[in-house]
């Protein structure tokens, strides 16, 4: 029962290769870099090299694979850049997916694409694309839009926490009245790793999200309070911000794109389809706990 994970050199793939391993099961990986992959081999993942832009690669890796794991995806780039490693790299995995007799697919989206939000940013509407190859490839599949993803070994959340500690103000983007539902990058991968053979979770779409759902305001006294700081907060409005984000998003390691926030406009980035829990009956971290643990 060979798992194929793409992706899983990024921050939650090697988490969901992990939770994958944990039940004994054989993992394959598709990495474009051996060398950023050895914590994968230590644990006995087979590594394939390959890219979801080489159709001949994905032949070779999805070989004898019973059901995949499709983690790829980019944050910012141009409209072509999210054409080609996120729309078009996703018909692509499922077309050899489907060739070499996949079983299941298991896709990671994002919370807040729908309808309304895929034409708002690239992201969007190449998560919604993705979304929409993977129902229509005739595979039985299972798909989840996270909310953020925390983790302390990657993603956002490490750089909440140096600016909770080591800035001299707090700033929130917007009024910071929006409320997300941060998730253990942990949970997430355990989502992932029992939805490849899940019977309940076949053919379905699930909203992920913790337990916790604080305005962003809140968000903030909180990690303030885990990491013992005490400097005021400051309001960013999107104006100020979108101007900033045109000067510096092409730069590397800019800290927000003018995409990233069209999409903290759009609203609350929250839950609001209890199926995943009702569904996986996952014990899920809470926020306090989660920032305690990205703190210490």
């Amino acid at each position: 029962m060979t798992v194929l994970v793409t992706g899983a050199t990024g921050f939650i793939g090697p988490h969901v290769a992990h939770a994958l391993r944990a039940r004994e099961l054989p993992v394959r990986a598709l990495v474009r870099d051996p060398k950023r992959a050895a914590r994968l081999a230590a644990w006995g993942v087979e590594l394939v090299h390959g890219d979801v832009a080489d159709v001949t690669s994905l032949r070779g890796a999805l070989a004898g694979v019973d059901s995949v794991v499709h983690l790829v995806a980019i944050i910012k780039g141009s409209r072509a850049d999210f054409e080609r490693v996120m729309t078009q790299g996703t018909r692509d995995v499922v077309e050899a997916a489907r060739e070499a007799g996949v079983r299941r697919f298991v896709l990671a989206s994002a919370l807040g694409v729908d309808e309304r939000s895929k034409d708002a940013v690239p992201y969007f509407g190449a998560k919604w694309e993705m979304e929409r190859a993977v129902r229509d490839s005739g595979l039985e599949y299972v798909i989840f839009r996270p909310s953020f993803v925390f983790g302390k070994d990657g993603g956002v959340l490490p750089t909440f926490v140096r600016l909770a500690r080591f800035a001299p103000v707090t700033p929130i983007i917007g009024p910071g009245t929006q409320r997300l539902q941060p998730i253990w990058v942990e949970d997430v991968a355990e989502y992932y790793a029992r939805a490849i053979d899940l019977p309940a979770a076949a053919n379905r779409t699930f909203e992920i999200g913790g337990p916790d759902a604080p305005t962003w305001n809140e968000f903030w006294d909180r990690l303030k309070r885990v990491v013992g700081a005490r400097r005021p907060s400051i309001h960013l409005p999107f104006a100020v911000m979108r101007v900033q984000a045109a000067l510096t998003e092409k730069l590397p390691g800019a800290p927000v794109t003018r995409d990233q926030l069209t999409m903290l406009e759009l609203g609350d980035n929250v839950v609001t389809d209890p199926a995943a829990v009702d569904t996986f009956q996952l014990p899920l971290v809470p926020l306090d706990e989660q920032l305690r643990r990205a703190a210490s």
